[in-house]
This record gives structure tokens, C-alpha cells and sequence, in this order.
């Protein structure tokens, strides 16, 4: 592996999105969130938010982990990314007076037990090769699409709508920015979660830019 070929994998994701710009210690999206109304959540709305504050950490701790083996800088990016969209998610729990279940837990670490073997069985995977580890990266956030996707289906607070459309768009980023890597190190990525015909699209659409209100 060339140093070239490694700062030009690092540069590929070397962006910085709004959510990450701070005031006073509070990211824009923080504020966002804080600032709209507060309604009364839903029984999935709660669930939703205590299931994917958790989703976003396992890929944040992932990242950190294949980042640490393979020393490829886009996981070390787009870690850093999936702590702004676990953040966010924090903010909502704060926001409702929910238990943060990630609170206190080491990176690794779970509450939900499916989450707990899918990290597991997701490192074990992306230790083998760097082509695997980029691909679960693509897994990853493939996944992330298909759950935010299918609560925004049933969610009405306009806050947790905000959010989940933010880190809907961030996915849809990080996955352009791992198959790009991906092939640039003769990898192939074939879909698990979503259609084929569904994440060509998003592959073949540029990075979104901005957040979504």
C-alpha cells in the first residue's frame, strides 16, 4: 500500500459538514434541535431514538477500530462524522428526559444485544483485508439508510424528523465515500440491505452538502 494511494483515500472524505460547526461548544444541528418545538414522542419514536443513538455509535466504533488496524484515514474522518450524528441523537434523549444507553459504555460496547453481535461479527470481518474493511464500512452505513428510511415512515415530531433526515444524508455521504475508496483498491461493493437500484442511484448522485431542515 503507497503512501500516495494513502493520502488520496484520506482525501476523498476530507470534508466538514455544517452539523460540525460549533457555538459555545454546541454544533449547529445541537442548536437546531434544542430550538424546535418540543411534542410528545411516541412509544416508536422512543424506541427509534434509544436504537439508533446506539446504531450510530456501533459505526463510530467500528470506524475507530478498522482505523486503528488499517491506519486508512477515511475511517478516521467519518468516525469523527458519526460522533456529531451520535451527538445529535443525544441531544433529542436530553431534549425528552430518555436514558442515553450508550452512556458509560466503552467502544466495543452495547446495550443491545443484536447490536452487540453485529459489531462483533462486523470488526471480526473487517480485520481480514483492507478491501473487507472498506466494505463494511459501505454495510454499515447501507444499513443506517434502510432503518432511518423505515422510522421516517412512522415518525411525526418534526425534531426527530430533522435529525433522522441529517443522518440519512450523512450515510448516503459515507457510502459514496467508501465504494469510491473501495474501488480505488480494486474492491467491488454489491448492496445487502437496500435495492441495487436504489443505492446506484445514490452512488451516482453527488455528496450533499448543507443540513436539512
Amino acid at each position: 500500500m503507497g503512501k500516495v494511494k494513502l493520502l488520496l483515500a484520506g482525501a476523498v472524505f476530507a470534508l466538514v459538514p455544517a452539523i460540525q460547526t460549533t457555538f459555545g461548544g454546541q454544533t449547529y444541528a445541537e442548536r437546531v434541535v434544542e430550538n424546535l418545538p418540543k411534542e410528545e414522542l411516541s412509544e416508536f419514536e422512543k424506541q427509534s431514538l434509544l436504537y439508533m443513538v446506539q446504531e450510530e455509535k456501533l459505526a463510530r466504533d467500528l470506524y475507530l477500530k478498522l482505523y486503528e488496524r488499517w491506519r486508512l484515514p477515511i475511517f478516521k474522518n467519518i468516525a469523527r462524522s458519526e460522533q456529531h450524528h451520535t451527538n445529535m441523537v443525544r441531544a433529542l434523549l436530553k431534549k425528552y428526559g430518555l436514558p442515553d444507553p450508550t452512556f458509560g459504555k466503552k467502544v466495543g460496547q452495547f446495550e443491545d444485544p443484536e447490536l452487540q453481535k453485529l459489531y462483533d461479527r462486523l470488526l471480526e470481518r473487517g480485520n481480514r483485508s483492507l478491501v473487507e474493511a472498506l466494505k463494511v464500512g459501505a454495510l454499515v452505513e447501507e444499513l443506517d439508510i434502510k432503518d432511518l428510511k423505515e422510522r421516517l415512515e412512522k415518525v411525526d415530531n418534526e425534531d426527530v424528523k430533522v435529525v433522522f433526515k441529517n443522518l440519512m444524508k450523512g450515510s448516503r455521504n459515507h457510502l459514496r465515500a467508501f465504494v469510491r475508496v473501495l474501488k480505488r483498491f480494486g474492491g467491488d461493493y454489491r448492496p445487502t440491505y437496500l435495492p441495487p437500484d436504489e443505492v446506484e442511484q445514490i452512488l451516482s448522485t453527488p455528496i450533499e452538502r448543507g443540513f436539512y431542515r
